[in-house]
């Protein structure tokens, strides 16, 4: 939608603008899939070209949908005192550490 609101209409039209204003050289079929169907992901550095070559802001390009929340995680029933976690070790004793907090 924003390229069509700035008046660009085809692939080929983005992929001169990608490569004069921003200096991103996309292929044909990567500027076609930009088109056609929504991506998985856009690594930052062709989002920023994208914005440079349509001159816009990410917000412009990017319509974020509700995401369902996952449900929590039940705490296992070993270990609780009613109802509350009962303070254990800080690190697992099988040889794995926990990430930071």
């Amino acid at each position: 939608m924003a390229a069509a609101e700035r008046g660009v209409w085809t692939g080929t039209q983005l992929r001169r603008l990608l490569a004069e204003r921003a200096g991103l050289d996309l292929s044909p079929a990567s500027v076609s899939a930009l088109f056609t169907k929504q991506p998985s992901q856009v690594k930052l550095s062709t989002l920023a070209a994208l914005c440079a070559a349509l001159e816009c802001a990410p917000g412009d390009l990017l319509v974020l949908s509700p995401v369902a929340a996952a449900p929590a995680p039940l705490p296992a029933l070993a270990g609780l005192r009613g109802g509350q976690p009962v303070p254990g070790p800080l690190r697992p004793t099988g040889g794995r550490s926990l990430p930071p907090l």
